[in-house]
């Protein structure tokens, strides 16, 4: 290897660097030092790569040694401080800062030591240090925005980051924080016209960050973390595009906003990405999500809503010890992270598994509140409306929306209590207590639907809430869940309307048969599950000879109908079946028993890839080939034809 002296190895270090190959760079570098360990160019220029590549460690290493050499260069001194800052060292580089030379650097002394402040969430010493700058610096505005937004005054906040913008021209961190004052004010359309600018921008700008490739299904190797890639704002602004399509619901452009960024191996990821990565593939990835979660929440710092929703969804699965687990280690990320409300529901989630009559007590002590709160912003929506006061209309509408996004879990978990215990009278209670506040909810119409239809004696009402539900999206009827789909065309069996449940299931046929037409490959069930729940209620009552041939009938043709969910429905029917013939309770034509046994061979024969069922994340894996639906028909084969054998 040359020596760093040399002409030619250092123009080579050069054009590494001009042509952004910093960490090749490194590389050589790192070897030239080990001959030349006191080299000022050497370690000048590594402090540089490695600043470059957001390795701030390493870089404060190489500028602090550059420091003690050369104490005159006041710079040395700065970017030590700075790279201390960037990477998270903030007492360090608070003790760094007082190294500088106040006569000349104390402006960016003064404004480093507000970002050390900020960053260690002492606004108010942050703010401190802003006011000592003159007010025409032309950083002021920008820092004030900061400021303002973490004190949740986003309107005031978006006006000053829009003065900077004016004063220092486009940069794409302001156009970044404009866009996330839209969307902490609700402002979507407007956050999103700000990140739609920053995209267009990255890709014009810089081609050779690969913006979308992945989702076009091209393989390109890592961007990695570069400057020119923080300077873009590109990763910001499409985790924030993620979350903006997360909050409405759209859960495939929220993905496809993830896939689109820069490509990075996901060591480099940063914590906000992957948060949003876990989150947002947790119905596909969940395991992989709880691992992305657990692993942030031991990283210092990660995205203040990690604790959260990790709790959140190791309730939703199920793993109520694990949540308690995790809120007994970090009792001190709770006040930090969990808001009163957050932490009452949480406290009753988990409360519900040992003592469910105190749990119902404290969500209805928090239904008692929130429904008090409701009440109280109806009242200003309307004063707001008779005023004809539009903003303060507007406000009073998102407060109210807002408000019932909390009431409505709350409201959930106490009818759930109920609900397990088959005690749908209750449940039914608790919601007709609810209507004054919840009429107009899908989710409330919905759940009371549910209710009334598993009374067994209420199909008239339940039709009165499914229907609606259904004719919302009647011209894109796969939109709306099989399950509800399903419960409406019994419903109607059950009060004797058969044309309608008939039209019904035609009109959800045609739509299958269109998207058939358009991806032959793609599997869809809706009209399968409908038929299949159909044929469990006539199981159900007594007629399985009838209900047998509608299950059978309903997965044909197995290739496009055999999937996890509808094999669930079908092998509970046959369960059933098998019981009642073990018990001599039922007897079967020859004719049905065969057909029941060749359907069973079929979904053998189908089956081989098809998971039984879906194993939960966290939970020891069944072995791969007792996960299958082959597995389980072959089992239930065995049974019938044994069961068959003891009736003879």
């Amino acid at each position: 290897m040359m020596n760093i002296k040399d002409g030619e190895h250092t123009a080579t270090i050069y054009k590494l660097i001009k042509d952004g190959q910093h960490k090749d760079a490194i590389h050589i570098l790192s070897n030239q030092l080990q001959k030349h360990m006191k080299s000022r160019a050497a370690l000048s220029l590594l402090g540089y790569c490695y600043y470059h590549v957001q390795d701030f460690t390493n870089a404060a290493e190489c500028y602090e040694q550059l420091a003690q050499l050369h104490p005159e260069e006041e710079e040395y001194k700065l970017y030590h401080a700075q790279a201390l800052y960037k990477a998270c060292a903030y007492p360090e580089a608070t003790k760094a800062t007082f190294m500088l030379d106040d006569g000349k650097s104390h402006t960016k002394m003064v404004k480093l030591q507000a970002a050390i402040k900020y960053g260690e969430e002492d606004y108010s010493a942050a703010r401190s240090l802003v006011d000592q700058l003159p007010q025409d610096d032309q950083d002021y505005n920008y820092n004030m925005g900061c400021l303002l937004y973490q004190n949740m005054e986003y309107e005031e906040a978006c006006k000053k980051f829009t003065s900077a913008m004016q004063v220092l021209g486009y940069h794409p961190a302001l156009s970044y924080n404009i866009a996330l004052c839209y969307y902490s004010l609700k402002n979507y359309p407007q956050a999103l016209k700000y990140i739609a600018e920053i995209i267009e921008r990255g890709i014009s700008e810089h081609p050779e960050l690969s913006v979308g490739m992945t989702t076009e299904g091209i393989e390109v190797r890592s961007v990695g973390n570069t400057l020119v890639l923080h300077e873009t704002a590109l990763i910001e602004a499409f985790n924030l595009k993620a979350a903006i399509e997360y909050q409405l619901k759209n859960l495939e452009a929220a993905q496809e906003a993830l896939t689109d960024m820069p490509p990075r191996s996901e060591e480099e990821l940063d914590p906000v990405t992957l948060h949003n990565q876990a989150l947002m593939n947790m119905d596909t990835k969940p395991s992989e999500g709880f691992k992305k979660l657990a692993f942030l929440l031991q990283q210092i710092p990660f995205p203040p809503v990690t604790f959260g929703n990790l709790l959140l969804l190791y309730c939703k699965y199920k793993y109520f010890d694990l949540a308690a687990d995790v809120l007994a280690e970090n009792a001190d990320l709770t006040y930090k992270f969990l808001s009163p409300y957050l932490y009452e529901f949480l406290d009753a989630m988990l409360t519900c598994q040992t003592a469910p009559e105190e749990a119902f007590r404290k969500l209805d002590e928090m239904n008692a509140k929130l429904t008090e709160q409701l009440r109280k912003l109806a009242k200003q929506v309307q004063d707001a409306r008779l005023a004809r006061d539009d903003d303060a209309q507007k406000k009073a509408v998102q407060d109210y929306d807002l408000m019932m996004e909390k009431y409505i879990p709350v409201l959930m978990a106490q009818a759930k209590i109920y609900w397990n215990r088959d005690n749908y009278q209750m449940v039914e209670k608790i919601f007709h207590k609810s209507v004054e506040v919840c009429n107009d909810h899908d989710t409330w119409k919905l759940n009371v639907a549910h209710v009334l239809f598993m009374q067994e004696n209420k199909y008239k009402e339940a039709i009165g809430f499914y229907e609606p539900i259904v004719k919302k999206h009647y011209d894109n009827i796969l939109n709306v869940s099989a399950v509800v789909l399903a419960n409406l065309c019994v419903s109607y069996i059950m009060t004797s309307q058969n044309e309608e449940a008939e039209e019904l299931m035609r009109k959800i046929e045609k739509e299958e048969e269109q998207i058939s037409y358009d991806d032959p490959d793609k599997k869809v069930f809706h009209l399968c599950i409908v038929n299949l729940v159909i044929g469990t209620l006539y199981c159900a009552k007594g007629n399985y000879e009838f209900g047998m041939s509608c299950v059978i009938k309903s997965l044909e043709p197995y290739n496009k109908k055999l999937g996890t969910d509808t094999w669930f429905y079908a092998k509970r029917c046959f369960l059933s079946l098998l019981e009642n013939m073990a018990k001599h309770m039922i007897m079967l034509r020859d004719a049905v028993v065969q057909e029941c046994i060749q359907f069973l061979e079929h979904c053998e024969s189908y089956g081989r890839e098809v998971p039984a069922i879906i194993e939960l994340p966290l939970e020891e894996r069944i072995h791969v080939g007792k996960n299958t639906v082959t597995y389980e028909a072959r089992l239930l084969k065995a049974l019938f034809c044994e069961v068959i054998g003891w009736n003879q």
